[in-house]
Order: C-alpha cells, then structure tokens, then sequence
C-alpha cells in the first residue's frame, strides 16, 4: 500500500504554508488569547479561500467532497501553523455529522464555524464563543446544543464549554464523525511536531555554546535525529487511518487509534526536544514555540488522550 501523497496533494499543502505563512498566524493567536478573535477570523476566511473548509462538505451543498487524505494533508499544514479555532471540529467533524443538513452550505462557504461536543470522549465543546454552531452528538443522533459554562485550557485559545441540547436533533453517523475527530486531531499534532522540529534545528544552526554552535554537537544531533524519526513514523500511520477510513474498514478503530498514540507521542517528543534546545527562551510567551507547546499539550488530550486510545488498540487487539 503506497501512503505517499501525490502531486496535486503537495500544490495543496504549499499553497496552505504560503497563505498562512503570509498571514501572521502567531500575532493571531497572541490577539486571541488576550480576547481578540478578529484576527484569527481572518485567518478562517483565508481557509475559505483556500478550499479547506470545504473540504469534507458533500458536492450538493457546493463543498469538495474530498478524500480522507486531502484533509489530513490539509489539517497537518494547519496544525504546523498552529491556527486558532475549532479546527477538528468544523473542517472535520461538523461535515460529517450535517452530512444531509442545508447549513453545510453554510460551512462549505465559511459562513458558519461549529464547534462539537461528543460525550464521552469529548465532554466539552470548544471554542463555542467563537463558532456560530454549537453541536451536541451522541448514540446516532445530533443536535443544536446551548453553550454554557466555559473552562480554561492549558491553551488559551481553547476554552472549554458545557453544552446542553436544544431540541431532539436528527439522526447522524456519529461513530463516523468521531473517527474524522481523531485523526483530524492525529494530522494536526504531526504537524506541530514538525513545526518545532524545524524551529529547533533553525535555532541549533544560531545558538553558540563553548565557541561552537549546538548544532554540531553530536548529543544534539542525534536529540532532533529521534524527533525527525518519530515524526515521519507517525505520518504514514495518520495516512493509512485515513485510506482505511476512506474504504469504511473494519480496522478503522484501530488504525485511527495508533495515529493518535503516535502522533501525540511525536509531538511530546518534539515539545520536550525543543525545549532543551532553546533552553529558558522556550518558555517566554514572545517566543513562537511556547504557542506550540500549549497547543500540543491541549491536543493530546483532545479527541481522547493517548491512554484512551491505548486502551481501544488493546480492546481491538485482543
């Protein structure tokens, strides 16, 4: 089986970097975290334009229709970027669970962001200030839900809300929905992982320690070596989850499973790796990699925690 991507996939991945590349993505969410989600609205309607948030979105309501891959590839690019907002949620989940519903339309255009909340697996809907639909799913059906009281994240740019149904709803492939979840949050923490492993090779080619770079210390050459190795052994899995996905395998629980168990391990890696490169700047709040570093911490746990996942490869398995 071949995971690699092909041509046309590459266009669409350099064409997301050079559009967010160009829209400042870290004052956007630095703006976000201080209350002001404006910017990163912006950030949302270059996504628009970019096809990404009609990615998942059938062809009737003007969306792509596209394949599993198409948004893994798209979504590892967003998770590089660390863009704000319920990514998984909307780009990923929402399509699914509207699958018949005029509002994905509405979704497909960027008209509406929605945020989603899955008990038990996901209690909480995030960001529901910030999307204009708050949907609750659960047991084959979903509904409009109410948000109510918020959380804090590690993140902040990730509040955390208590939702309550607003109606009976209607009947949806929530099972479905819930897989797209995971791996749209497995190709996000690949690509943050590989975010902060070129930021700390790019810093280890600058910082000097003992009238040498600590690029050219072996310790800290083999240190980013395991990174490079951890992050392209979780691509391929996120890649095989979504073709099994795409074919409606019955090995999907699983394949799903060990991209997230993967894909988390990766990104702690990187964020513990990266850390120990910079050393204390790392930390500091105006250093671009203590963004990723709350964002992988909050995306571990998102969409079930690498225990839970661990816990259904072992129930599959067995």
């Amino acid at each position: 089986m071949n995971f690699e991507i092909d041509d046309q996939q590459r266009d669409f991945a350099s064409s997301i970097d050079a559009a967010l590349g160009a829209a400042d993505v870290p004052a956007a969410i630095r703006a976000w975290a201080d209350g002001d989600s404006a910017p990163a609205r912006k950030v949302w309607a270059q996504l628009t334009d970019l096809g990404v948030t009609a990615l998942s979105v059938a062809e009737k309501f003007d969306g792509i229709e596209a394949q599993p891959i198409d948004l893994v590839v798209a979504l590892e690019r967003l998770g590089y970027w660390a863009v704000p907002g319920p990514v998984t949620e909307s780009i990923a989940v929402a399509p699914i669970l509207l699958a018949d519903d005029e509002r994905s339309a509405a979704l497909a255009a960027g008209e509406l962001i929605a945020t989603v909340a899955l008990p038990p697996q996901v209690p909480y809907a995030v960001n529901a200030d910030f999307a204009g639909l708050t949907l609750l799913a659960g047991d084959g059906r979903v509904a409009e839900a109410t948000p109510g009281a918020a959380h804090d994240s590690v993140d902040p740019t990730r509040r955390l809300f208590e939702v309550d149904a607003s109606g009976d709803g209607q009947s949806a492939d929530t099972a479905r929905a819930y897989e797209f979840g995971v791996l749209a949050t497995a190709a996000q923490l690949v690509g943050a992982g590989q975010a902060m492993l070129d930021l700390s090779v790019s810093y280890a080619k600058q910082r000097t320690q003992f009238g040498r770079v600590i690029g050219s210390y072996q310790a800290i050459k083999h240190k980013l070596a395991d990174v490079h190795i951890a992050v392209e052994m979780a691509r391929p899995l996120v890649h095989g989850a979504a073709l099994a996905l795409a074919d409606g395998s019955p090995d999907t629980a699983r394949d799903v499973s060990a991209a997230k168990v993967a894909a988390a391990d990766a990104a702690l890696l990187a964020a513990r790796s990266s850390l120990q490169t910079h050393g204390a700047i790392g930390f500091t709040q105006e250093h671009d990699l203590s963004l990723l570093l709350l964002r992988v911490q909050a995306l571990r746990s998102a969409w079930g925690d690498p225990a839970l996942h661990r816990r259904r490869l072992l129930e599959v398995l067995s």
